[in-house]
């Protein structure tokens, strides 16, 4: 073997041991999200056999009822508040027509079709986005929960494309300016320029025994909890409640209820 493939090879091999150590905001990657379904589990980790949510959709009567829910989601993940038309977004709020559009009919409850409804990433049981993605950037865990990897993330956006839900934001810009220093969260890494990202269902406050930040701010509107079970919190209040999903006809099975 001659010198330069020797010397490639030896330089090949340091990166390769070095894309763990790499830090993203004064955070190593080895203590990125990404990991934890690696590491060993917390000793106050909150497990599941699938997690789910339901929201109850009549607890919120006003837009500015979901205010605090966004602000917090926001905030505890370093989401940037760009102005203009590149939006970065991990929860938000639409009409009912562009939330479900296979549930418009042509005489519409006013109390439905008026409301706004909450939105996030579904964690599919049956994720289109995990499937497309050529890097595994995007991948489900054992759990449910559907995650991202920044750092394998090439910017080629097919997941977004794949996502039925509009779930996904991608970074145009360099995010880290439009984040306020005194806002910012040093215990959750910020991104980079020409990455996707998306709700994450809380899974680094999962790990740590607390419940995903939206649900502590919505006052019991948001039930959390692990569709496995059939006696956890949250299969009992599907089968006390009519609730519906969005787009069960594609196929990807989503994770998020909304009782009507």
């Amino acid at each position: 073997m001659n010198n330069s493939r020797r010397n490639f090879l030896k330089i090949a091999g340091v990166t390769a041991l070095g894309v763990g150590a790499v830090s993203v905001a004064g955070k190593a990657v080895g203590s990125y999200l990404p990991d934890m379904h690696r590491a060993a589990p917390h000793e106050e980790a909150i497990t599941a056999k699938r997690w789910g949510m339901v929201i109850d959709t009549r607890r919120f009567t006003t837009v500015a009822d979901f205010q605090p829910l966004i602000d917090a989601c926001h905030k505890i993940h370093n989401v940037p508040n760009i102005p203009g038309k590149q939006e970065v977004k991990w929860l938000w709020y639409d009409t009912f027509e562009h939330v479900f559009p296979h549930k418009m009919d042509e005489f519409q409850a006013h109390k439905v079709e008026g409301r706004q409804y909450l939105l996030l990433c579904n964690h599919c049981d049956d994720p289109p986005c995990v499937r497309v993605c050529p890097t595994k950037a995007t991948f489900k865990r054992e759990d449910g929960i559907v995650l991202m990897d920044m750092h394998r993330c090439i910017g080629c956006r097919f997941c977004m494309a794949a996502c039925p839900f509009g779930a996904r934001s991608f970074n145009f810009r360099d995010p880290r300016p439009f984040i306020k220093e005194e806002d910012q969260n040093r215990e959750f890494p910020t991104r980079m320029k020409g990455v996707v990202e998306k709700c994450n269902f809380c899974a680094e406050l999962l790990a740590v025994g607390k419940q995903p930040a939206c649900v502590e701010a919505s006052g019991g509107a948001l039930v959390f909890g692990d569709l496995g079970d059939p006696d956890s919190e949250i299969r009992h209040v599907l089968h006390e409640n009519y609730t519906i999903r969005r787009k069960p006809d594609l196929g990807s099975n989503p994770s998020v209820f909304y009782i009507i």
